[in-house]
């Protein structure tokens, strides 16, 4: 019988190591590696030619097109009608935002990937299907995309999903945790949460230094001196009336004040990775002496910049590099991209109400007020000044050799300081990072740093099967703006047939900042944990403390045709 399995893959190059393990874990129940079949791989206007076969596809490829020929188009093709085959939604809750829903500037459209995957299961309807995740849903909402297991319609309590959705909401996590209950009592869901029998949970904090506390307040009082400065470039360019504030121009006035604050929270929160380094790196080096292996856990990799800062020089600047990775460079960034320059000309509205609009010149080219432009310029000098932040992750292999990290992020390419002072841009692949993970695995690297990239379908714990049986010690250095993410992370080093169980150590300082950041995700948490297993503590054997916001839990629905 022909089966479909979606994969979740954050970043394109993911997709290689995770069909070769999907083929090897069929391949261990006694199929053929051949049985499985990449979707990606046939042209969009072709048949897929295969009969029974398990179809592989990312949710990407699943919602794509070529012309006016869909990929969801060319699965039905394939099904047939009467397709009573396994529709197999690994990560189901990559579909998720389905939905909608109201984001911080309104109403926001369903996802285009939730929409297709909703569709193919309604066209579709003697399927049978199954939604994996370790991490379903942290909002009720998120859950639309299970239109299979009965939470709304005929013959419940609810006419429709939003009435479920609503009353659900209402209810809190306690109306959560019942509809947990309720879906195990009707044999269409079940729950499992490894044993958490042997995990440590040890925070590691860092007391921020004077000089570091005296850093964090310099960049604090030049990101308000920017917020000030782009208050006055927003008069100057005429969004806002000079005189008394008026908002001239709505749409470029929250436009401006989003990228402002989007800029400002990624900054400090590279900051704040960097100043954690002090106790960071002697708490690997540490537990290495220990007899331990290391493994970190982080989101960011300042790849973007580094392509930016490559695309900005010359044939002569490449041959001998020095690039600065500073996330400092993200403030000039945004005062180099986003700052509000754009010169905007007065006009009356139907209304008679005054608005003003984007300002271009005869041949259509955008005119900048040369005020916002003094504005800028004398804030990037100011800027200069001072002082800089080491990236987390080039700090990392910095400290202990590329010989003896191993990275497995999505980045493409990477700068290494080699012991003359010297740069080496070097390439990676997606071979480059299953070579190191192996090597980790092997032995042959002690320390491991995986991202969002490398964190999907991925194992790092102690297992029995490899040659490096060392305690693993997961350092959670940056959770990243998504609990479940977060969760997902975790799991990669505390899985079934292991040697030993894993210490996790969330890094964190004592900036009252992070700690309300992190307060966020424990409510988010909290929710995760009622909808996964019909209980809001998923630490498993009261490991981990709501507050501290770190739990994990996995759990699978399966629903009947």
């Amino acid at each position: 019988m022909s089966s479909l399995a979606i994969k979740e893959v954050r970043h394109p190059r993911q997709f290689r190591y995770l069909i070769e393990d999907a083929r090897r874990d069929w391949q261990a129940l006694g199929g053929m590696a051949l049985d499985i079949q990449p979707l990606a791989k046939i042209k969009p206007e072709r048949p897929i030619g295969r009969g029974d076969a398990i179809l592989f596809a990312s949710y990407a490829t699943l919602r794509s097109a070529s012309g006016a020929k869909t990929r969801l188009q060319q699965i039905l093709d394939w099904c047939g009608e009467d397709f009573e085959g396994l529709l197999l939604f690994d990560e189901a809750h990559a579909m998720g935002g389905v939905a909608g829903g109201e984001g911080r500037f309104g109403a926001t459209k369903g996802s285009q990937q939730g929409i297709t995957g909703v569709e193919l299961q309604n066209r579709l309807p003697r399927a049978r299907v199954i939604y994996a995740s370790a991490t379903g849903a942290s909002d009720i909402n998120n859950l639309a995309y299970a239109v299979r297991l009965g939470l709304w319609g005929e013959g419940t309590a609810f006419p429709d999903r939003t009435a479920f959705i609503t009353r659900i909401r209402e209810g809190g996590i306690a109306a959560m945790e019942l509809v947990a209950r309720e879906l195990k009592a009707m044999g269409v869901y079940t729950a499992r949460a490894l044993s958490y029998a042997g995990v440590e949970y040890d925070i590691l904090e860092h007391a921020l230094s004077v000089d570091q506390i005296a850093d964090f307040d310099a960049y604090a009082d030049a990101w308000s001196v920017v917020n000030q400065n782009m208050e006055a470039a927003l008069g100057a360019a005429g969004v806002t009336d000079p005189v008394d504030g008026r908002t001239l121009n709505g749409q470029a006035l929250s436009a401006a004040r989003s990228r402002f604050e989007s800029s400002k929270q990624r900054f400090f929160g590279q900051l704040l990775l960097s100043m954690k380094l002090p106790t960071l790196l002697p708490a690997i080096a540490g537990a290495l002496e220990a007899g331990q292996s290391a493994v970190v856990q982080l989101v960011s990799t300042s790849e973007a910049l580094l392509g930016r800062r490559l695309a900005e020089l010359d044939a002569e600047d490449r041959a001998e590099l020095s690039v600065d990775l500073s996330p400092k460079e993200l403030l000039l960034d945004y005062l180099n991209s986003a700052f509000p320059t754009r010169a905007m000309e007065s006009y009356w509205d139907d209304e008679g109400n005054e608005r003003s609009r984007p300002l271009s010149d005869a041949n259509g080219n955008p005119v900048h007020s040369q005020e916002a432009l003094r504005i800028k310029n004398d804030l990037i000098e100011l800027l200069g000044a001072l002082p800089p932040i080491v990236p987390a992750l080039d700090a990392i292999i910095a400290r202990f050799g590329a010989d003896a990290v191993a990275e497995v992020t999505g980045r493409t390419r990477r700068l290494l300081s080699l012991p003359d002072g010297t740069q080496k841009l070097e390439s990676r692949s997606p071979s480059n990072a299953m070579a190191d993970a192996n090597a980790f695995m092997a032995g042959q690297k002690r320390v491991l740093v995986f991202s969002d990239a490398g964190g999907t379908g991925r194992s790092y714990h102690a297992s029995l099967d490899c040659q490096n049986q060392q305690r693993r010690v997961h350092f959670l250095l940056e959770p990243g703006w998504r609990a479940d993410r977060a969760i997902q992370g975790l799991g990669r080093t505390n899985r079934t047939h292991q040697a030993s169980a894993p210490i996790f150590r969330p890094v964190t300082t004592d900036c009252r900042g992070e700690r309300r950041f992190i307060s966020t995700i424990a409510w988010r948490l909290d929710s995760l944990g009622a909808l996964t297993r019909g209980q809001r503590q998923t630490g498993g054997q009261n490991l981990f403390d709501p507050a501290d916001s770190r739990v994990g839990a996995a759990h699978c629905w399966a629903a009947p045709p």
